[in-house]
């Protein structure tokens, strides 16, 4: 019983440590709802990159069950600095952009959808 332990201990460890990667790996993206209380919009954000996009909810002509409207990331909202961002909302009920924040540096820009891309502001504190 003890060596069948000794063989099961660093494949139970081993597989904490891959589950525990899988883990960081899956929190690279934020995801925050727009504070409008009529939109349906989500923005989404690499944390690494600072990169931002948006999707929506779309109806169809055709009657269907709709579609996801995602817009590409636009002027500012591409890949920023390497360092570590966040997406604050706003309380205001009527606003359909977010602060994309970066987290080391206190930076903010305010971003939203214009002409069916995400943009952002340029940086400021």
């Amino acid at each position: 019983m003890a060596k069948r332990s000794r063989f099961f201990l660093p494949i139970v460890v081993a597989a904490c440590a891959a589950t525990a990667a899988g883990a960081a790996h899956a929190g690279n993206f934020e995801f925050l709802a727009a504070p409008a209380t009529d939109l349906n919009r989500i923005f989404r954000l690499d944390k690494a990159t600072g990169e931002i996009g948006a999707c929506q909810y779309g109806l169809t002509d055709e009657g269907s069950i709709g579609v996801t409207l995602c817009y590409r990331s636009g002027d500012g909202a591409g890949p920023q600095a390497p360092s570590e961002y966040g997406l604050v909302a706003s309380r205001h009920e009527r606003e359909g952009g977010v602060f994309r924040v970066d987290l080391r540096t206190g930076a903010m820009s305010i971003c939203y959808v214009l002409k069916q891309a995400v943009v952002c502001t340029p940086p400021n504190k």
